[in-house]
């Protein structure tokens, strides 16, 4: 973001209340990628109480989003930004609602690891979900760094590797009715993993909507919605 300089401003309060609000956003998120982390965790090593956990602490993300919500608010109220600073505070309002969601997705989990460590583990540990799951927790990392370094070009490449999260999702549904089919026995345990797996694919729709409204503060273009294969290029 230094790049953007969100320090050119002569109150430097007001430089200091803009670098305060990025950090806080960027905390935010790493405080999300941990409890997605651990909710991975939790389904491959069958911890229930290590999803239990993951789930109760959702609200310490709620917490968050509130405090940086007022934060935006007390700007647009004493500082009237305009222009860039504008973007700036769009940005973060948006950010903070999907980085909610991602820790609303990570809860959901949470739940489902503990109800997964009440059935039999699958010799394969879960194999084809844990490797969804390292996908999308790296597509956030990456997404992280996007909205750390304001990189168009990473905010691109994030966007068009959600293609291929949605590619291993439905791969996992395909197999998960298959093995529905096969074994009606295992349809309880199957629909939780099935549940999972949505969730994941939620939180790389969820970075996706992050790295398209970096390119909105950088650019000043909206891109959400398009096909355009000269605006998601990565070349």
């Amino acid at each position: 973001m230094d790049n953007l300089e969100f320090d050119h401003h002569i109150s430097r309060r007001y430089n200091d209340e803009l670098n305060e609000l990025r950090n806080h956003v960027l905390l935010m998120g790493g405080l999300v990628q941990e409890q997605l982390r651990k909710a991975i965790d939790a389904v491959v090593t069958g911890d229930s109480e290590l999803g239990l956990k993951v789930a109760h602490d959702d609200y310490k993300v709620n917490d968050m989003e509130v405090k940086i919500d007022e934060e935006c608010s007390n700007i647009l109220v004493r500082r009237a930004p305009a222009a860039m600073d504008l973007r700036l505070i769009v940005a973060v309002i948006k950010t903070i609602t999907d980085l909610e969601r991602i820790g609303d997705e990570a809860e959901k989990i949470g739940f489902l690891a503990s109800r997964l460590a009440a059935m039999e583990q699958p010799k394969d540990n879960y194999r084809e979900l844990r490797n969804l799951g390292l996908h999308v927790l790296r597509m956030l990392e990456d997404t992280l760094n996007t909205l750390s370094e304001l990189d168009v070009e990473k905010a691109r490449q994030v966007i068009l590797e959600d293609e291929r999260v949605d590619e291993e999702y439905d791969a996992i549904n395909r197999q998960c009715l298959t093995f529905m089919m096969e074994d009606p026995a295992s349809i309880k345990r199957v629909m939780n993993i099935t549940w999972a797996a949505r969730a994941l694919e939620r939180i790389g729709d969820h970075a996706k909507n992050i790295c398209e409204y970096v390119i909105y503060l950088v650019l000043g273009k909206d891109i959400r919605h398009t096909e355009d294969p000269d605006i998601l290029s990565t070349q």
